[in-house]
């Protein structure tokens, strides 16, 4: 019983130091900045593999949810939810299916894709490099490891993953509007983007959008990054990792998801 009584102090103090040790991560990385000319090609290397690699997956997803969203839209349009269904309602649904795929669907679809690919890849880099003691030994060789390791990779994440959005934010409008004009024939192409031109706010929203994505790359790679470089244990503590860098990182881009659209919209 007393155990029990314990546990809810021990989590609060486990949570307490992982914050506290992620956050100076966080700063002494930030700090390292200005030696991003010597980490160059590192940098180049992590923006090749967090953001041209990706590309394939960002827009396989993307054009499916975009897809998703189209249909879902089109299904109210074409029920009978007393919605007043004339020409000029019509064009509504482009509004509605633009509006959703570059304010939400395109932002979170590819963060939380990007947690599984990215940020587990990462975790388990680090993690290996740590529980291998090739971290300590770029100690030895006076290299500054956050510096080498860990700020390259936020560093690029939060680049790249803009850039990211911006293709997910192109291909999932294509496949909504794929989708919405195949599902209700009313539709034309020319009716769905006159809806997100005069009814929708695309050009604000995909702004919105891509404060986001900023957001969401460096907490992914941050996150990542942390793991990795407090991982103990061998080979099973890389695994654990590599498991708690997803699960933190899909809870932390929900969170901030939502505090993100209560401040912006």
């Amino acid at each position: 019983m007393k155990n029990f009584f314990n546990y809810p102090i021990f989590l609060i103090m486990s949570l307490t130091e992982n914050l506290g040790k992620y956050f100076l991560l966080v700063f002494l990385s930030i700090k390292t900045i200005n030696q991003w000319r010597d980490n160059l090609t590192n940098i180049l290397n992590q923006m090749i593999s967090i953001g041209i690699k990706s590309v394939p997956i960002v827009i396989f997803t993307s054009l499916f949810s975009g897809m998703v969203a189209g249909v879902q839209a089109a299904y109210q349009f074409d029920v009978d939810t007393g919605f007043p269904v004339t020409a000029e309602t019509i064009r509504y649904l482009g509004s509605v299916v633009g509006t959703s795929v570059v304010l939400e669907l395109g932002p979170m679809i590819t963060a939380l894709v990007m947690t599984g690919k990215i940020g587990a890849t990462i975790s388990a880099e680090i993690g290996t490099m740590r529980v291998t003691e090739q971290i300590d030994a770029l100690e030895a060789l006076s290299y500054n490891p956050i510096a080498y390791l860990v700020m390259p990779r936020i560093l690029a994440a939060t680049l790249m993953f803009p850039f990211l959005v911006i293709i997910a934010d192109f291909f999932g409008i294509v496949g909504g509007l794929v989708a919405s004009t195949a599902s209700y024939e009313p539709l034309t192409v020319s009716m769905f983007f006159e809806g997100i031109s005069i009814y929708g706010r695309i050009e604000v929203d995909s702004i919105l959008g891509l404060i986001k994505a900023l957001f969401f790359g460096f907490s992914i790679a941050s996150i990542a990054c942390y793991k990795g470089f407090y991982a103990t244990g061998g080979a099973s503590g890389v695994g654990k990792a590599t498991t708690s860098t997803v699960v933190v990182s899909c809870i932390a881009i929900v969170i901030l998801d939502y505090i993100l659209a209560a401040l912006l919209l």
